[in-house]
């Protein structure tokens, strides 16, 4: 795999440039910064040690191969990744997002440190993670956590921490994250098979935040400012099919699955169980619909 990163980087790039004028970038160090970055959610000396080719996670340097991959088939926007890169690096500015956004007592909130610990005690939750491949060690879960920010300073939009105010129950500063993410990696759906194109709706919360209806209150609050503010068209959400209760959650948000559009997830093995995937669907005018439909019934 580093080898082909290398020749990815150092030559196949560099050369594939010389016939495409509309690219921003020319140079090999120039992909190599905008494929990590990507691929690391964010700036990609913050997580690993130089050289990043010797140093990387396989599953991040096979995420940085499989988007220069694509940028070569025509398949992933250059500039789009490269914006990206010079936002993380404070070379360029997007549109600053809310410091939270409310719904009574439900508060969706930038990332702080001190949701730390309560995440990464999540992710090594086994009913938690149940319908993922692994539980998350403490590192894993720290680079997660300021992944999951770093979108924001991306994309203008994220996941959002979730909690509780107190008042006549006592406050639940952190319950998981609720909120909107670029997809970076190719996927094999329509729209997915260009990195950065799509943008998913998804979710992770603790086991106290079950049972109460706060995954789908913090969606549409999500979704309300996606939406509205970030002009984003459309959304998709996918899940393990045996993920009964991600799959209410879809379908309360009024997304709408294709049972043509079901797929094996390609970083999963052919024979694990979790592999075949469910997609749904939701475009902003839908959604807009029935929000209005559920304001007005309120009223």
């Amino acid at each position: 795999m580093q080898a082909r990163w290398r020749d990815l980087v150092d030559r196949r790039l560099p050369e594939a440039a010389r016939g495409r004028p509309g690219w921003p970038v020319r140079l090999d160090h120039c992909f190599a910064r905008i494929l990590l970055d990507n691929a690391c959610g964010g700036p990609w000396r913050e997580s690993v040690t130089a050289p990043a080719w010797a140093n990387m996670p396989p599953a991040r340097l096979a995420t940085a191969i499989d988007l220069g991959e694509a940028v070569l088939a025509d398949r992933a926007d250059l500039d789009l990744l490269n914006r990206r890169s010079l936002q993380w690096r404070g070379k360029r500015k997007v549109p600053a997002a809310p410091d939270g956004l409310r719904d009574g007592a439900l508060i969706l909130r930038r990332w702080r440190r001190g949701d730390d610990a309560p995440f990464a005690a999540l992710n090594a939750d086994p009913a938690v993670m149940r319908h993922f491949p692994d539980l998350k060690n403490r590192s894993e879960s720290l680079w997660e956590a300021r992944a999951l920010d770093r979108r924001f300073e991306a994309d203008g939009f994220g996941p959002w921490a979730v909690g509780l105010e107190g008042g006549a129950a006592p406050a639940e500063p952190f319950l998981g994250f609720v909120g909107a993410m670029r997809l970076m990696r190719p996927m094999p759906f329509a729209g997915g098979e260009r990195p950065g194109a799509l943008v998913e709706v998804g979710w992770r919360l603790a086991q106290s935040g079950w049972g109460r209806g706060l995954a789908t209150r913090a969606a549409r609050l999500a979704l309300r400012d996606l939406f509205a503010r970030c002009g984003v068209a459309a959304v998709v959400a996918f899940t393990a099919a045996g993920n009964a209760p991600s799959r209410r959650v879809m379908e309360r948000l009024g997304m709408t699955r294709d049972p043509a559009e079901d797929f094996d997830h390609p970083a999963l093995a052919a024979d694990d169980p979790l592999r075949r995937h469910v997609l749904y669907r939701l475009t902003g005018a839908a959604f807009g619909a029935q929000d209005g439909a559920a304001a007005g019934g309120r009223a």
